[in-house]
C-alpha cells in the first residue's frame, strides 16, 4: 500500500493536470476578473468596444494556449512546463494578428496582461502536475509484460491474484496472451469502475514514442496510413515556406558556400541519391562537410558517418552540429521530393541493406522524407542495425500519429537540437 503522503502527492498532481482546473484558471484570470474590475472601477472604460473585443481576444487566446500545452504534453517525453511560453506566444500572436488584419481597435494593456497571467497560470499548473510520482501500473502476470520494467517514469507492480490490493493509475495486460477467465472478468470489472485497462503494446508506445514493428496486424496497417488531406495541405505550406526561406536566406547560403570552398578543396554542395516518398529515388542536396575521398572503402562504408569521422572538415564539424549543412535541402522541398518534417531519407545503399535486415522497413516511405523528424529529435544519427530498429520504431510512431500537432512539436524540439548539437556526427 502507498503511504498517505504519497497518495496526497498523486491527488495533487492529478488535480493540477485536470483540464477544468487549467481552463477555469485562465478564464478567471484573463477574462472574468478583468471584466469585474473594469466594470466596478472603470465603468466607462469597460463600455468601449476596444476593451470588450480585447477581453474576448484574451479569452480565446488563453483557451488556445491551454489546448496547445495539453496537446503537446500528450506525446512521450514532453513536459508541458517547457512548452507553456511557446503556446502562449503563438496563441496571443495569432490573436494580435487578427486584430491588425481586421483593423479593429484593441487594448494593448489587456492583451499583454492577459498573456502574462495565462503564462503564469500555465507554468504553475504544468510544474505542479509534473511533480507527481511516476505512473502506477498494475500488471497482469501473463504474456510479454516484462518489457515494462525497462521504461522510465513508470512504477510497475505485478498482480499476484485478480484483485486490487493497492491503488493503481492503470492496469496493463498482454491481450495476445491466453488470459484465465477470472482475470478477464477482473479486468472487465476494473474498466467498469473507471480504471484504464491498456494493452502492454499500447502503453509502451505511449511512454516511449516508439511503435512496435515486430508484429503488424491489419489494424496496425490501418492506423499507419497517414491522413492524405493533411499531406496535401502540408505540401502547399512546404512550398510557400521554402520559397520564402530561400529568398530571405539566399545571402547566408552564398556566404556558407564561399566559406566551404575556402576551407577545403572540392565543391560547396554535396549530392547523393536517397530513397524518398513511396520508395522513389532522388538526389539530395547538402553543403559539403567532408573531404572529397575515393570510394575504395565500399559503397556502404562511404554512405554513413562514424563518430569523430576523420573525413569531416573543420568548418564541416560546425555546420553539422548546427545543422546548417541541411539548409540546401530547401531545393528538394521546392521540387516536392522532401518536406520540412518526416522520416530522414537514407542513402540508397543503406536503404537496400536495411530492407534486407529489417521487416517492414519500406513502409516508412509512406510519407515524404523530411529535413528533421521524430527519430532525429529523440535519437540523433544512427547506423548500426539495432539502432536503426529503434529509429524505425520512432518513424512508425510518427506515421501512426501523423498530425499538425506532432509536426509543431518536432519543429520546437528541433530548435533545441540545433542549440545543443544533439545527435550530430
Amino acid at each position: 500500500m502507498l503511504t498517505p503522503r504519497l497518495n496526497r502527492a498523486y491527488t495533487r498532481s492529478r488535480l493540477w493536470n485536470k483540464f477544468r482546473v487549467q481552463l477555469g484558471g485562465v478564464l478567471l484570470l484573463s477574462g472574468v476578473l478583468p471584466a469585474i474590475i473594469l466594470t466596478g472601477v472603470y465603468d466607462h472604460y469597460f463600455a468601449t468596444q476596444a476593451t470588450q473585443l480585447s477581453l474576448v481576444g484574451n479569452v480565446l487566446a488563453a483557451c488556445s494556449s491551454v489546448y496547445l500545452v495539453r496537446s503537446l504534453s500528450l506525446y512521450p517525453g514532453i513536459q508541458g512546463v517547457f512548452f507553456s511560453f511557446p503556446s502562449v506566444l503563438v496563441s496571443y500572436t495569432l490573436t494580435l494578428s487578427m486584430f491588425l488584419l481586421l483593423r479593429v481597435d484593441y487594448s494593448r494593456v489587456l492583451l499583454v496582461s492577459g498573456a502574462s497571467v495565462t503564462l503564469m497560470w500555465l507554468y504553475i499548473t504544468q510544474f505542479m502536475a509534473g511533480r507527481g510520482p511516476p505512473l502506477r501500473a498494475g500488471v497482469v502476470p501473463f504474456g510479454d509484460v516484462a518489457i515494462l520494467g525497462t521504461i522510465d517514469h513508470l512504477e510497475v507492480k505485478t498482480l499476484e491474484r485478480p484483485e486490487l490490493a493497492s491503488p493503481f493509475d492503470i492496469l496493463v495486460a498482454d491481450f495476445r496472451a491466453d488470459l484465465p477467465d477470472d482475470w478477464e472478468a477482473f479486468l472487465a470489472d476494473c474498466a467498469l469502475l473507471g480504471i484504464p485497462v491498456l494493452h502492454v503494446k499500447q502503453l509502451r508506445e505511449s511512454l516511449t514514442g516508439r511503435a512496435d514493428i515486430q508484429q503488424l496486424s491489419e489494424n496496425n496497417f490501418g492506423s499507419l496510413i497517414p491522413f492524405i488531406g493533411y499531406l496535401r495541405i502540408r505540401r502547399v505550406f512546404d512550398f510557400v515556406s521554402a520559397l520564402i526561406f530561400g529568398i530571405v536566406f539566399l545571402p547566408l547560403l552564398l556566404i556558407v558556400a564561399v566559406a566551404i570552398k575556402l576551407d577545403s578543396a572540392g565543391p560547396a554542395l554535396f549530392r547523393q541519391v536517397r530513397v524518398g516518398y513511396r520508395g522513389e529515388l532522388f538526389w539530395i542536396t547538402k553543403f559539403r562537410t567532408m573531404k572529397v575521398v575515393s570510394d575504395d572503402g565500399g559503397e556502404r562504408s562511404v554512405a554513413f558517418t562514424q563518430d569523430n569521422d576523420p573525413r569531416i572538415t573543420r568548418l564541416g564539424r560546425y555546420l553539422r552540429r548546427t545543422r546548417i549543412d541541411e539548409l540546401p535541402q530547401v531545393l528538394n522541398i521546392l521540387r516536392g521530393e522532401m518536406s520540412w518534417i518526416g522520416p530522414r531519407p537514407e542513402a540508397e545503399a543503406l536503404s537496400r541493406w536495411y530492407e534486407e535486415e529489417l521487416p517492414f522497413y519500406r513502409y516508412r516511405h509512406i510519407v515524404p522524407p523530411g529535413i528533421t523528424g521524430w527519430a532525429q529529435v529523440n535519437q540523433g544519427h544512427v547506423f548500426e542495425i539495432d539502432q536503426v530498429t529503434d529509429k524505425l520504431q520512432y518513424d512508425f510512431y510518427y506515421i501512426k500519429n501523423f498530425s499538425p500537432t506532432l509536426d509543431v512539436l518536432i519543429l520546437a524540439k528541433t530548435i533545441g537540437t540545433v542549440i545543443t548539437g544533439f545527435g550530430a556526427r
